[in-house]
């Protein structure tokens, strides 16, 4: 889940951490185990969405899957009551960036360019990852946008391994974008991930000297996301104050997977083919 920077480090669960948690955390052993089961638990529920949305049903139908799955795997839902978000998962069709409200009123048509984004909170610790799927056939710059989307996605997974920096995926993920003709979203980052939802470090997808360029170590655990649109970077705030969308009525396309940082390179947490 991107959320605005404003946010990154609120706890979605403040009762069950008094303890005000700095800085960048580097996860033990048992933690991360854990946070392999709430990732798994995602992944699962996003694979299951991705093979069971079709044109006719609602975000609000999703929704109602997602939260009924991760309760049965024995987790609570990330974003359900974070900073008042009412569902389940974030679920942004077309030209709707992030943080898209399910709702029983938003009908799923062919051709969509659906955004899936969910939390589960198991044990103490959070997974998070985010899908595009198309719904039906799409048109040909949908299917490229989604395309180079999952692409940039790995293009910055691949630069991730203790030693290396922030600036190193970010600058991978901005070149395979550009290269491609699409925009890089920078209203939005990712983050660190683990007690809570959002934690430090912000992680971005283009290069910049605003944030800090943090050096990777190994226990890290990130949530890399990177947005595209295909036409302006830009994005403005519905009325809802939580959906976001492209200023000039453009797709827009995101994955995100939970990373673990390892010695030697990277450990997807959230890698669906594994479920």
């Amino acid at each position: 889940m991107n959320i605005l920077s404003n946010l990154l480090t609120q706890p979605v669960q403040p009762a069950r951490s008094k303890q005000k948690r700095r800085g960048v955390e580097i996860k033990s052993q048992r933690e991360i185990e854990v946070m392999r089961e709430a990732a798994k638990i995602v992944a699962t529920v996003l694979k299951e969405i991705s093979q069971i949305v079709k044109p006719g049903m609602t975000t609000a139908d999703l929704d109602a899957h997602a939260e009924k799955r991760i309760r049965q795997m024995g987790a609570t839902p990330s974003f359900k009551g974070y900073h008042g978000f009412p569902g389940s998962i974030c679920s942004s069709i077309n030209n709707e960036v992030v943080h898209g409200i399910p709702s029983a009123k938003k009908v799923i048509r062919a051709g969509d360019v659906l955004k899936v984004d969910t939390g589960a909170y198991y044990q103490g610790f959070h997974g998070d990852s985010c899908i595009t799927i198309p719904v039906g056939e799409v048109t040909p710059e949908a299917a490229r946008l989604i395309r180079v989307a999952e692409e940039a996605l790995y293009k910055g997974i691949e630069q991730v391994k203790a030693g290396n920096y922030l600036l190193d995926l970010a600058g991978a993920i901005e070149d395979h974008v550009k290269a491609n003709g699409f925009t890089v979203v920078e209203d939005f980052t990712g983050h660190g991930v683990g007690r809570n939802l959002h934690e430090e470090p912000s992680v971005f997808n283009f290069r910049t000297r605003e944030m800090p360029n943090v050096k990777l170590r190994a226990g890290m655990t990130l949530a890399i996301e990177p947005i595209l649109n295909a036409g302006s970077r830009h994005t403005r705030i519905l009325s809802d104050r939580w959906t976001a969308v492209t200023v000039d009525n453009s797709l827009s396309a995101q994955f995100e997977h939970t990373v673990l940082v390892t010695e030697t390179g990277y450990e997807i947490l959230t890698d669906r083919s594994k479920v």
